[in-house]
């Protein structure tokens, strides 16, 4: 187990004033089967009243308004996680992550990439469980990418990522999903922090021994006690941190966000 302080924050400047700003976050990190979190504080720029609810995933999502005129919205979140893969607690299955979604659908690129892990994995033998075919598609899907920033957005879905052979950890990820999906591992999409990244994170978790279990393809490996998970879903777009629309005319904005995550001793 390690206890690890964190501290999330968004930014967003616009070009020029908006009003009628709407917006949701999932940007809060909650107790769950890995972890417990405590001593958080959310901090609003501008101060506005938020309503708290809990999706169906689980996840924490704040929702407020903002009708004055304004050019600039942000938020931070700090607190601190107790993380603990050695002692991951059950959680009933859910169906929904056998099948593909919106952002993982394949196409011939993720086809041809499957049938390399289909044999790679006959070659594991008959006593391999999940965890073990999930560890050879995610070396198989580490070894397809070069991990390129800029190359891809949030509305790149797994089959142009895998297309084009490169992308960022959004994209490894959900072509991760895809593959574990089509030979019949159920799997899901986390959005997390991750110690050193100085950004938001995402990696995959697949359903084994009724616990789900952590893997990370952007740097492929098992996640340990240094990931800390905010949110998780189908895909990126259930697991979207700040989402949100406002009135203005021409109006340009430019995001600016920091993570750190630190273990502490104390």
């Amino acid at each position: 187990m390690k206890k690890l302080t964190f501290a999330y924050e968004m930014r967003l400047t616009f070009s020029a004033p908006v009003t009628e700003h709407r917006f949701q976050l999932r940007c809060t990190p909650v107790t769950g089967p890995r972890q417990q979190v405590i001593d958080v504080n959310v901090q609003m720029e501008p101060q506005t009243e938020l309503e708290t609810t809990v999706d169906s995933f689980g996840s924490l999502v704040m929702t407020g308004y903002l009708p004055e005129a304004h050019t600039g919205f942000g938020y931070r979140v700090t607190g601190i996680a107790f993380v603990d893969n050695a002692n991951i607690k059950e959680e009933p299955f859910k169906p929904l992550y056998r099948f593909q979604s919106a952002l993982t659908k394949p196409g011939a690129a993720v086809d041809e990439l499957t049938e390399r892990c289909r044999t790679r994995i006959a070659a594991l033998g008959g006593g391999a469980d999940e965890l073990d075919q999930a560890r050879a598609i995610m070396d198989e899907v580490y070894l397809a990418f070069d991990y390129t920033p800029g190359s891809t957005t949030v509305q790149t879905t797994a089959e142009e990522a895998c297309a084009q052979r490169k992308g960022v950890c959004q994209d490894y990820a959900h072509v991760m999903l895809s593959v574990c999906r089509g030979l019949g591992i159920p799997s899901r999409y986390i959005a997390g922090l991750l110690d050193g990244e100085g950004a938001t994170h995402a990696w995959i978790e697949v359903y084994h021994d009724r616990r789900w279990i952590g893997l990370d393809p952007t740097h492929n490996r098992m996640v340990d006690d240094n990931y800390i998970t905010i949110a998780h879903g189908r895909d990126y777009r259930d697991c979207m941190l700040d989402i949100g629309v406002f009135s203005g005319g021409n109006v340009a904005q430019t995001q600016w966000v920091n993570a750190s995550v630190h273990e502490s001793l104390a």
